[in-house]
């Protein structure tokens, strides 16, 4: 109790007004049988085995009729507490006093309960069940209590035997889903630690805890799912006994910092200023890791520190620790900066900090049990085991935001698999609204390749919004025949379903086909033959006259040359409140084509003739002030043979 009592005397040290206390951390106990005890009642969770953090476990409660302190093992006294196939589990009541809770726990695990209730001894507040700090004691099954415990109080376990003891059964649902708080989607937590790894089980226990749980808090942390935060218990000696040979040894900064001395030996091994030496290295290498971005290289340093720096190895040194630093590529010079000189008579800053933190505040509690995993700003209580601490971690989200090794096998419990959890779901198209969470199944409508459902995710989900006909067409009608596929999923429709033109039904389960025929829909003139097809109709004219769809009517042929319908197929003049029907010919369409084609190809022509003719006669022009033209005489020369 050395290490304990020294972190509560500290609390008492550090700040005389503060009013900082210890909370037991509680778990939700609900009696749901006989009619007698039907309540909710608090019940304190015990520090070892592994509580349900974010779900519940229900059982029938067994009080024994020998070694009902629960001390020595039940297969002395051959008595097994396992429970029957198609039976609840068995929550094994005992008495509290003369010997270790962990103990009792140890043995109604052996003998097959699921977990065990603690019933005090006396009337008093509930505290916290907490594994043995003595050395000496034989505590190797410690780390292998799997099942939750609780303390209930002296009234509350009198009133079960009573009720036990006159036949009744009594049914029990131990409730952790609010035992940590989750209201986002980022939990934050803290590990309350100590680089000593000479303090027996408990130190052996979180260095092989930190070894286990490097990876899943790394990546947690890297994809920002968490924020982490190490932290250091220490105290400070009080003024009267600074200059003792205990404090000198213990603690740093003028008595201002001290740790108990790993061995208990003064004069021998380590003292534990070196204990508060290399905590203060181990914050001060947060600090800088997390200001360089990257806050989980933490993990990397205590666990190689823990591996290569060994006390019993003699190599628990400032020098082994920066070898381990440098490896990392953290920034020594900045890390010892951090540090400061641990021999000055001020103040440190970090560990200041540290011995505020220690104080609780709000719901947490005082930090007086080391190791202490807080959660969320609430101490987890139970083993500290890397399975155990993940399904705590994964409790302190808002439900549906959890990562998925949240959901991986072996840390929940898949409620989507049976009956689909009592959600809607539509077998054909393989959706479904029951979203698996950590702390139980959601019935929330999805969202399908981008296509929004809505409804109230129990009975009823619809796609609504553009591109809902994408996903199972809507959960409208749909059906291909005669190589023609029709719908009822409208896409300018948010909703609803309605069956396409020549079909009739509700447009989710069935359309009908429409015999148009039958009805006299269409295909009604005297010339008119129908036929009725799977959608549609075929209607067709007897003799040479041709069919018009748009109007329903049955028109001749113009020369037995198929007609040409301007303007769908028909132009309608109304004259007088008479309809007048042109039919215009191919080849008067022809005959003007063609017509135009010779009057463009004699245009043409001419205009070459002329062209050319106009082009000749510039030529000629103005050759003939140079040389004579063809059809032009020669003309005489002119000399005068007179006097000169």
């Amino acid at each position: 109790m050395r290490e304990k009592l020294g972190s509560f005397v500290c609390i008492l040290l550090l700040c005389d007004s503060c009013l900082g206390k210890f909370v037991v951390e509680k778990n939700s106990l609900r009696v749901t049988a006989p009619e007698s005890l039907k309540d909710v009642y608090e019940c304190a969770i015990g520090n070892f085995g592994v509580p349900q953090y974010g779900g519940t476990m229900v059982g029938t409660v067994v009080y024994p009729k020998a070694n009902q302190k629960a001390c020595k093992s039940f297969e002395d006294v051959d008595i097994s507490f396992k429970s029957k196939p198609g039976s609840l589990p068995t929550f094994l009541l005992v008495d509290r006093a003369d010997c270790y809770f962990t103990l009792k726990a140890w043995n109604a695990q052996k003998a097959g309960a699921a977990a065990i209730l603690v019933a005090d001894d006396k009337i008093e507040p509930l505290i916290t069940m907490d594994t043995p700090e003595e050395e000496n004691t034989q505590a190797d099954y410690l780390q292998n209590i799997t099942i939750p415990s609780a303390l209930i109080s002296k009234t509350f376990g009198d009133s079960i035997k009573k009720a036990l003891l006159s036949g009744e059964m009594v049914n029990i649902n131990l409730d952790w889903r609010e035992s940590l708080p989750h209201p986002d989607e980022r939990v934050e937590y803290e590990f309350w630690t100590n680089s000593n790894d000479e303090c027996g089980p408990k130190c052996d226990s979180q260095i092989e805890f930190v070894k286990n749980f490097k990876g899943a808090a790394q990546i947690l942390e890297q994809k920002g799912y968490t924020q982490f935060t190490p932290h250091y218990i220490t105290w400070y000696c009080p003024e009267a006994f600074v200059l003792s040979k205990q404090c000198k040894s213990q603690c740093i900064n003028h008595g201002r910092y001290c740790a108990p001395d790993p061995e208990q030996d003064f004069s021998r091994g380590y003292d534990g200023k070196d204990v508060v030496v290399q905590n203060l290295r181990q914050s001060c290498l947060f600090k800088v890791a997390n200001e360089s971005a990257k806050p989980w290289l933490w993990w990397d340093y205590v666990t190689d520190f823990a591996i290569r720096c060994l006390m019993k190895e003699q190599k628990y040194s400032k020098e082994c620790a920066n070898q381990v630093i440098q490896s990392l590529g953290l920034d020594l010079k900045k890390i010892d900066e951090c540090i400061g000189d641990p021999g000055a008579d001020v103040e440190n800053p970090v560990l200041k900090a540290e011995q505020d933190a220690q104080i609780g505040k709000g719901s947490r509690g005082d930090v007086t049990i080391l190791p202490t995993l807080v959660i969320n700003n609430r101490q987890y209580r139970g083993k500290l085991d890397k399975g155990a601490v993940l399904k705590a971690i994964c409790a302190g989200f808002e439900e549906t935001t959890e990562p998925s090794i949240c959901l991986s096998e072996g840390i929940e419990t898949n409620e989507c698999l049976e009956n689909n959890g009592g959600c809607w779901q539509d077998k054909a198209a393989n959706i479904t609204a029951c979203k698996d969470t950590f702390r139980g199944k959601v019935c929330e409508c999805p969202i399908v390749q981008g296509v929004k459902f809505g409804g109230d995710g129990y009975t009823h989900c619809e796609a609504s919004g553009v591109l809902r006909c994408e996903v199972n067409n809507g959960g409208c009608w749909k059906k291909s025949q005669d190589g023609r596929t029709y719908s009822a999923c409208r896409e300018d429709h948010s909703k609803g379903c309605k069956c396409p033109p020549g079909f009739k039904g509700d447009g989710v389960n069935i359309c009908e086909d429409v015999d148009e025929c039958k009805e006299k829909i269409n295909c009604q003139c005297a010339e008119c033959k129908c036929e009725n097809t799977w959608g549609s109709y075929e209607c067709s004219c007897s003799g040479n006259l041709l069919y018009m769809r748009e109007h329903d009517t049955c028109i001749s042929e113009y020369l037995k040359i198929p007609a040409l319908l301007v303007s769908a197929n028909l132009l309608q003049w109304k004259n007088a409140g008479k309809e007048v029907e042109t039919v215009f010919s191919w080849n008067f369409v022809w005959v003007i084509l063609l017509g135009l084609a010779i009057a463009g190809v004699g245009g043409y022509a001419l205009y070459k003739y002329r062209i050319r003719r106009y082009m000749d006669s510039e030529i000629r022009a103005i050759m003939a002030q140079y040389m004579p033209l063809d059809n032009q005489g020669e003309t005489p020369n002119h000399i005068s043979h007179g006097n000169i």
